[in-house]
């Protein structure tokens, strides 16, 4: 990484010294998909495997958390309170680090309590999570709550954590990211000069963390496209905005993170949250097939979907290569 090309070196500074609990197995690999290359006729194509962050399974949520749940923040807490899916990805890391630390965890799920739990939700069990059920999505955050003034009035000390950890904070996480990708990157000799990443999308803060991250530190080559699991384009484009600023203000920099480009792509839903798709089963089984890595069917098998219908249109530029950041998630696909 050339220095000189750093926007904000204050910043950058902050970052790498802002305190954290080390949860992540750093740096996750960038590992050369060259089967799938050659079959979709492809650019150099590559991913970054943050399924393989390590943490009770891994996955992108690491990253976040080990700045929400840093030791300073959760000093004195009894019990940690999050929420999402039966088959929550933030819930399990959650649920895992609570166990970790000797805390009592709640996680609130908007689903019916299953007979046989599996994947995640076997997981939340297993990590000791109290799981209270609620009937629909908006139901968790005022549930949440409820929980909480529960257990304060029993002598506890509750502590909540954001839906997904995407909030300003859980974002300098891949902010931090950012910055071990773009060394991976300056390390590769393939001739190209210009970088695409493809990534997962839903609350955002994986995206707007590579975006604070690659503006801060200058890096006007490595160019976006955030792909949908759930969300409009123009509801991801508005919440991605709104982490960027959080995160970025916490750096106290004033960094422009529009000179980062970034595209949405929110054609991969289908039918909606979590449920497959054509073209997400033939991503899914083309990088098995091909190329031994896992999906999971609510995320990274959609983003991945998004990636091969991009390269199939020729979306990537004479001079870029292509870096799919698999963000992990592979017990949901044994639920």
């Amino acid at each position: 990484m050339n220095p000189t090309t750093i926007a904000d070196p204050a910043a950058l500074d902050r970052l790498l010294g802002w305190p954290r609990t080390p949860l992540v197995h750093a740096p996750t690999p960038l590992r050369r998909l060259t089967r799938l290359e050659s079959h979709l006729e492809a650019p150099p194509l590559y991913a970054k495997m943050d399924a393989e962050t390590g943490f009770a399974l891994g996955g992108n949520k690491v990253r976040k958390l080990e700045f929400e749940l840093e030791s300073g923040r959760i000093d004195g807490v009894t019990h940690l309170i999050t929420a999402g899916g039966p088959q929550s990805n933030h819930c399990r890391v959650t649920a895992a680090f609570a166990a970790r630390a000797g805390l009592r965890c709640v996680l609130v799920t908007n689903a019916p309590a299953p007979e046989a739990p599996s994947g995640n939700a076997l997981l939340h069990r297993l990590f000791g999570a109290e799981i209270v059920v609620v009937p629909e999505r908006e139901d968790r955050i005022p549930s949440m709550d409820v929980v909480a003034r529960k257990i304060a009035a029993d002598g506890g000390t509750p502590m909540i954590v954001p839906i997904g950890a995407s909030t300003g904070l859980g974002s300098l996480g891949y902010a931090l990211a950012a910055h071990e990708l773009v060394q991976q990157i300056d390390a590769l000799q393939d001739g190209r000069t210009r970088t695409r990443i493809v990534v997962s999308a839903s609350s955002c803060g994986t995206v707007a963390g590579l975006v604070a991250g690659l503006a801060l530190l200058g890096r006007t080559d490595v160019r976006i496209v955030g792909v949908s699991a759930d969300a409009t384009e123009a509801d991801l484009r508005s919440t991605t905005d709104a982490l960027v600023a959080d995160a970025l203000r916490l750096l106290e920099s004033t960094t422009d993170p529009t000179s980062i480009e970034i595209g949405y792509d929110d054609r991969q839903v289908g039918a909606g949250y979590g449920i497959a798709t054509t073209a997400s089963l033939e991503a899914t089984d083309l990088f098995g097939r091909l190329e031994g890595v896992v999906l999971d069917p609510t995320y990274t098998s959609k983003a991945a979907a998004g990636l091969v219908d991009f390269l199939r249109r020729g979306g990537a530029e004479e001079d870029e290569r292509v870096i799919f950041v698999h963000t992990g998630g592979a017990p949901g696909l044994f639920a």
